[in-house]
C-alpha cells in the first residue's frame, strides 16, 4: 500500500515502479481521496488488497488520448459518475443547465458529459475491446433496470446496455469489487462472473438466472405504464439482503440479470473501511484552480451509518444502500475525530455525525437481521411500527465522547435526523440532549408537506407528529434560553399533490411565520417510487390512479411555497382563483398576497372584455 494519492499519469507509475495498473477507476468527479467520495473508497478498498490502482478523473470525452494516459489495466477498467448522478450535478428541474459542479475543480460546470458512465463506457469499449467494463457508483445503481428518464421524457434500457459495460455493481460496492478483482486476478473471464452478489450482468439466455423473478421486458414496458408502476413495487420489495430474489428482465434481444443484493457490512467491516489509508484531501493538481468545493461541505464531518429504514417515496437511498443500518464503532469515528483536530483547518467544529438519517444507528428491529425486511410493511409509515426499537442511548454516548475529545468544541448535527423516530422514543432527555448541545442555530429535519394527502404519497408520517415535534423543540430551546430554529426541508409538486394540499401548506408556513429560501420541486429520478407515480399515472403499491402536477400547475405548487416573493405573485393568485379561495388575497393576516389595486383594475377589465 503507497502513501500517497493514486497514479493519474505515466509518470505516476514511473514512480511506483509500476508497468501496468491492474484496474484504472475512470470518474466523472475531480479526484479527492476522501472517505466521502466513493471513489476513494474503491479505490482505497483495492490499493488496501493489494492490487495496482491507477485513477483517471473527468477525462475529456473528446479526447481519445485522455483516456488512455494509464496504458492498459490488467484486469479492467472501473466506471464512476461521481457522487452524483451527471443528469442532476448538470440540470435543475426545469432542465435549465446549471452554473456549478461542486465536484469539480473551482466548481466549474461542464468537466463531464451528460449520461457520463454511458459516454465513458462507449469510449473504452472502443478503444480496448477486449477489455473488461465494470461500472457503479450511483449513476449506474439506480438505472440497472429498464427506467424512466426525465431529461428525455421516455423509458430507456438498462444502462448496463447502453454503456456497453461488461458488468454492474450496484449498492455500496465494497465488498462486491473485492470478489470480482479476486475472481479477475484468478483468471476467470468477465462473462463467467454470473454469481456474485451486489452485481448485474448481461446474457441471451435464462440458463444463467436462478431462482429469479422475471419483470415485464422493456417492450412491454413501452406499451403498458401501469405494467412499469407495478415492477417498480416488485424490485423494490427484492431489495434486501436476507431474502431478495434474483431479478431478470428482458430487453432488446438480451436478459439483465440482477443478483440478490449483498450482505449488510459488519460494524468491523465499516470501520476497516473508513480507516484506510484517504489523504482525505484533494489531488495537488487542483491547488491552483480553485480545489474542489464538495470537500470543504465534509472534510470534517463523520459518516456513522449507512441505510435508511425511512423508506421515503421520493427518495432512492433504500435502492442504493438498502433498509438495513449498518454503523461503524464509537472507536472508529473517535479515532477519525481525533484525525480532524491535528488538521491545521480544524476549527474545534466537527460538522456532523451521521448519514441519510443521523439519528439511525442501528436496524429497526431485531428481525430484520435473520429474516430481512418486511416485503410489504414500513418501519415508520403510516406510523411507526411497534416491532421498531426506539433508541438514541447509543448515539447519544457517541456524541458525548466526541464533545469530550481535545480540541473540539461542538459537535453538529447537519445531516438531519427523523423527527418521528424522535417522538417514538419515551426517553426525551435524548431530545433535549441534542437541543442542547448538537444544534448550529438551525436543526433541519424533512417534513416534506404539511398536508396529510400528500404526505400519504410521499410515504411521510402524518402532520400531527411534525407539530409535535416542533412544538416541544421550541419549549426545549426556551427552557435552555437559546435561539434556535427549525429548518423544514419543504417538496413542492410531487406526485399525489394536489393543488389544495400546496394552498394548505402555503397557509401553515403564513401562520407560524416561515418564509422558505429554497424549496425542493419534486425531481423525478430513476429508481424511486415517485418517480414511477410521476411517469405511470399510478401508485405502485396499490395500482390505483394517482394525481400527477404537471405544466403550469406545478409552477403553482412551487410558488405557492414561496408565496412572500413578487415573481411569484401572479402564480399565486391564479391558484387561489383556480381553487375558488380567493380569501387569502387581500390585505387580512393571513392571506398570502395583497390586493394590489393596479393589478386588480387589470384583472377586472379583462373579465369585461371577456364578457
Amino acid at each position: 500500500m503507497i502513501n500517497t494519492f493514486l497514479p493519474v499519469s505515466k509518470d505516476d507509475l514511473i514512480r511506483e515502479g509500476w508497468e501496468q495498473c491492474d484496474f484504472i477507476l475512470v470518474s466523472g468527479d475531480a479526484y479527492v481521496d476522501h472517505p466521502s467520495f466513493g471513489m476513494a473508497i474503491i479505490s482505497r478498498v483495492l490499493d488496501q488488497m493489494g492490487y495496482k490502482v491507477g485513477v483517471i478523473a473527468q477525462p475529456d470525452w473528446n479526447d481519445d488520448k485522455a483516456f488512455e494516459i494509464l496504458g492498459i489495466p490488467k484486469y479492467g477498467f472501473l466506471i464512476s459518475g461521481g457522487n452524483m448522478d451527471s443528469m442532476v450535478n448538470h440540470y435543475t428541474v426545469n432542465k435549465k443547465r446549471r452554473k456549478q459542479d461542486a465536484y469539480s475543480p473551482g466548481g466549474v460546470s461542464g468537466l463531464r458529459p451528460d449520461r457520463c458512465v454511458i459516454v465513458y463506457g462507449n469510449i473504452l469499449r472502443r478503444l480496448f475491446p477486449n477489455i473488461p467494463i465494470i461500472i457503479g457508483g450511483i449513476e449506474a445503481s439506480l438505472r440497472r433496470f429498464v427506467h424512466y428518464d426525465y431529461w428525455s421524457d421516455k423509458i430507456r434500457k438498462s444502462i448496463l446496455l447502453d454503456s456497453c459495460a461488461d458488468l454492474l455493481i450496484y449498492g455500496m460496492g465494497e465488498s462486491a469489487i473485492v470478489e470480482v478483482a479476486e475472481s479477475l486476478s484468478s483468471g476467470m473471464k468477465v462473462q463467467d462472473l454470473i454469481y456474485i452478489k451486489g452485481t448485474s450482468f448481461k446474457t441471451k439466455t435464462k440458463e444463467y438466472a436462478y431462482d429469479y423473478i422475471e419483470l415485464s421486458s422493456y417492450e412491454t414496458l413501452l406499451k403498458s405504464k401501469k405494467e412499469f408502476a407495478r415492477i417498480e413495487q416488485i424490485i423494490h420489495e427484492e431489495q434486501d439482503p436476507i431474502r431478495g430474489k434474483t431479478l431478470l428482465q428482458y430487453q432488446d434481444g438480451w436478459y439483465v440479470v440482477q443478483n440478490p443484493p449483498r450482505e449488510i457490512l459488519s460494524k468491523k467491516k465499516m470501520d476497516w473501511i473508513y480507516e484506510l489509508n484517504y489523504q482525505r484531501k484533494a489531488h495537488p493538481m487542483y491547488n491552483d484552480i480553485g480545489g474542489i468545493p464538495a470537500l470543504e461541505e465534509v472534510r470534517f464531518s463523520l459518516t456513522s451509518n449507512r441505510g435508511c429504514f425511512g423508506s421515503c417515496n421520493f427518495c432512492a437511498i433504500g435502492m442504493h444502500q438498502g433498509r438495513i443500518i449498518q454503523a461503524r464503532s464509537h472507536e472508529s469515528l473517535i479515532k477519525e475525530a481525533e484525525i480532524f483536530t491535528e488538521d491545521d483547518k480544524f476549527k474545534g467544529y466537527i460538522h456532523d455525525v451521521g448519514g441519510p438519517t443521523a439519528n439511525f444507528r442501528k436496524p429497526s428491529c431485531k428481525k430484520q437481521l435473520s429474516v430481512g425486511t418486511c416485503k410489504n410493511k414500513q418501519c415508520l409509515f403510516p406510523k411507526v411500527c411497534k416491532n421498531v426499537e426506539v433508541d438514541h442511548k447509543d448515539y447519544l454516548q457517541l456524541l458525548r465522547k466526541l464533545r469530550k475529545l481535545k480540541k473540539v468544541k461542538k459537535v453538529f448535527i447537519r445531516s438531519g435526523i427523523r423527527y418521528d423516530y424522535v417522538m417514538a422514543d419515551p426517553n426525551r432527555d435524548a431530545f433535549k440532549e441534542i437541543v442542547e448541545h448538537h444544534i448550529s442555530g438551525c436543526l433541519k429535519v424533512a417534513p416534506e408537506h404539511i398536508s396529510d394527502n400528500a404526505l400519504k404519497y410521499m410515504g411521510k408520517p402524518s402532520a400531527e407528529i411534525y407539530h409535535k415535534f416542533r412544538d416541544k423543540y421550541y419549549e426545549w430551546t426556551k427552557e435552555l434560553g437559546k435561539n434556535q430554529h427549525i429548518i423544514p426541508y419543504l417538496i413542492s409538486s410531487c406526485p399525489g399533490t394536489t393543488l389544495r394540499d400546496s394552498i394548505e401548506l402555503a397557509i401553515y408556513l403564513k401562520s407560524i411565520g416561515y418564509r422558505p429560501e429554497k424549496v425542493q420541486d419534486f425531481y423525478p429520478t430513476p429508481g424511486t417510487i415517485s418517480t414511477a407515480m410521476y411517469y405511470s399515472g399510478y401508485d405502485p403499491r396499490t395500482l390505483n390512479r394517482v394525481y400527477v402536477p404537471m405544466g403550469e400547475e406545478k409552477k403553482m405548487q412551487r410558488a405557492l411555497l414561496q408565496f412572500h416573493l413578487k415573481e411569484n405573485r401572479n402564480l399565486v393568485i391564479r391558484a387561489l382563483e383556480k381553487e375558488k379561495m380567493t380569501k387569502y388575497i387581500g390585505n387580512d393576516k393571513m392571506c398570502l398576497v395583497s390586493m394590489n389595486i393596479k393589478n386588480n383594475r387589470k384583472r377586472n377589465n379583462r373579465n369585461i372584455k371577456k364578457k
